[in-house]
C-alpha cells in the first residue's frame, strides 16, 4: 500500500528563524531571495495513506501547518515525547476532533500520557473538561519490549524506542519507513528493527556534538550502518544552511524542510 509522508515541520524547539538571532540562515528563512527550506517550523509529520491521516506529533506550529498542507481531517496521532516543541498543538486539533464520534485516537508512552493529561487537564479532566474541548481517546503504547506491532487503518506501526539524552522516548517505523527526532542515540535492540528501510528520518541538530541530540556527523554514522536506500535529516537548527549542507551530503542523504513529501510503501 503506497503512503506519503510530508514534513510539517523541520525545525529545532526554537524553530527556524531563531527569535533574536541574525545569522545568515535565519536571515536567508525570512528573506524573499532566501532559500526557503531554512524556513523550519516544529518537527512534525503527516502520513496519508488508504484514506487516511495519521500525524506524528502536534507542535506549537501545527495550525499554521495544517493550513498550509491543506489538512481538513486527522485520523490518529502518535507522539514520541512529551516536550512542547512536539505536543502544544493538541488543542488545535478540537476542530478536527469534532468530526470523530468517537473521539480522536492519541498514541503515547505512559510518560507522554502523563504529561498531555497535565498540561491538557481541561481537555482529560472528567470534572473540569471545558465544553469545547478536543474529544481525544488516549492509548498507552505496549512499552513491554521494543518493536511490539498495532494496527492502525491496515498499517503496521511499530514503538522504537530511542534516547534522548536522559531520557528513553518513542520513535515509530511505518512499514519500509522510520521516524527518529530528538535522538542522540539508538540502543540495540531498537537497531535490530530499522534493518531493510526505503525511508529513514533521523535527528540531526548541528554539526557540533549536543548532549540529547544527534548531530551531522553521528546521524550519517547510522545512516551507513542501517543501509536505508533513502535518509532525510529533520530536527535542524540555524547552524546548518541548506543548500551549502547538503552539497556535503551522500546522494541518498537529503536534509529534509517543510512541505517535503515522499512517497513509501506502508504495508
Amino acid at each position: 500500500m503506497e503512503a506519503t509522508l510530508t514534513f510539517l515541520g523541520t525545525g529545532t524547539s526554537m524553530g527556524v528563524p531563531t527569535l533574536g538571532c541574525d545569522c545568515a540562515v535565519c536571515a536567508s528563512a525570512v528573506s524573499p531571495d532566501g532559500d526557503r527550506r531554512n524556513r523550519r517550523t516544529r518537527p512534525s509529520v503527516r502520513l496519508a495513506y488508504n484514506n487516511h491521516v495519521v500525524l506524528i506529533d502536534t507542535g506549537p506550529d501545527f495550525h499554521a501547518q495544517a493550513i498550509r498542507e491543506n489538512i481538513h481531517h486527522v485520523d490518529a496521532v502518535l507522539y514520541t515525547h512529551g516536550h512542547a516543541d512536539h505536543i502544544l498543538g493538541l488543542d488545535d486539533l478540537r476542530p478536527l476532533s469534532f468530526q470523530l464520534p468517537g473521539g480522536l485516537p492519541l498514541y503515547a508512552d505512559a510518560e507522554t500520557t502523563e504529561t498531555l493529561k497535565r498540561i491538557f487537564n481541561y481537555t482529560f479532566s472528567a470534572r473540569e473538561r471545558y465544553s469545547t474541548a478536543a474529544r481525544v481517546d488516549l492509548h498507552p503504547l505496549d512499552e513491554s519490549a521494543p518493536g511490539i506491532p498495532f494496527d492502525l487503518f491496515g498499517a503496521n506501526f511499530q514503538r522504537i524506542p530511542v534516547t534522548h539524552g536522559s531520557q528513553t522516548i518513542t520513535g515509530y517505523r511505518f512499514g519500509s519507513a522510520a521516524y527518529l527526532t530528538d535522538m542522540s542515540d539508538i540502543p540495540p535492540e531498537s537497531l535490530a528493527l530499522l534493518q531493510d528501510l526505503d525511508i529513514l528520518v533521523l535527528d540531526a541538530l548541528r554539526r557540533q556534538p549536543h548532549p540529547s541530540h544527534s548531530h551531522l556527523a553521528r546521524s550519517l554514522g547510522f545512516v551507513e550502518q542501517l543501509k536505508p536506500k533513502r535518509a532525510y535529516f529533520t530536527h535542524i537548527s540555524h547552524d546548518l544552511d541548506h543548500g551549502p549542507t547538503e552539497e556535503e551530503l551522500p546522494p541518498n542523504v537529503r536534509l529534509a524542510y517543510d512541505g517535503l513529501q515522499l512517497t513509501f510503501e506502508i504495508a
